[in-house]
C-alpha cells in the first residue's frame, strides 16, 4: 500500500530545530496537496495541536530544560514523500485524505492551543 510521509519541523526563534514525520496511508494528487498546503500560514506554518499532529517542542526542551522565550506555537511543513510501504518504525497518523480534509477545514489557526502561545507575545 502507498504511504505519504509528511515531514515537518519545529524551529524556535533562536533557529534550533527538531524534525518529525507522520505516515499517512494512501496518496493524493498534486492538485489536492497544493490546495491543502495553501491553507498553511504563508504556505508553510501550522499549529500542530489543531491537526492532532505530534508536537516537537519537547525535543528541544531536553536541551533547554523547558520552554524558553524563543518558543512559539508554529510548526513548519518541510516536504511530502510518497513511498511504497509504511515504515515499520512509524505509527500511522491516518489517511492522506483525512489529513487533507482536516487541514482544509481550518478557517483560522488557533495558536492558543499550544502551550507556547503566551510565549509569542
Amino acid at each position: 500500500m502507498t504511504t505519504t510521509l509528511f515531514h515537518y519541523l519545529y524551529r524556535d526563534a533562536d533557529n534550533y530545530k527538531a524534525s518529525g514525520v507522520i505516515a499517512l496511508s494512501g496518496k493524493l494528487d498534486d492538485e489536492r496537496w497544493k490546495a491543502t498546503l495553501t491553507k498553511f500560514e504563508e504556505g508553510t506554518w501550522f499549529v500542530a495541536e489543531q491537526l492532532d499532529v505530534p508536537t516537537l517542542y519537547h525535543i528541544l526542551y531536553q536541551y533547554s530544560g523547558g520552554p524558553t522565550s524563543a518558543d512559539h506555537c508554529w510548526h513548519e511543513f518541510v516536504e511530502l514523500e510518497v513511498t511504497g510501504d509504511h515504515p515499520p518504525d512509524m505509527t500511522p497518523w491516518g489517511s492522506a485524505e483525512e489529513f487533507s480534509a482536516r487541514v482544509l477545514a481550518v478557517r483560522d489557526w488557533h495558536g492558543e492551543l499550544s502551550p507556547n502561545f503566551l510565549l509569542d507575545a
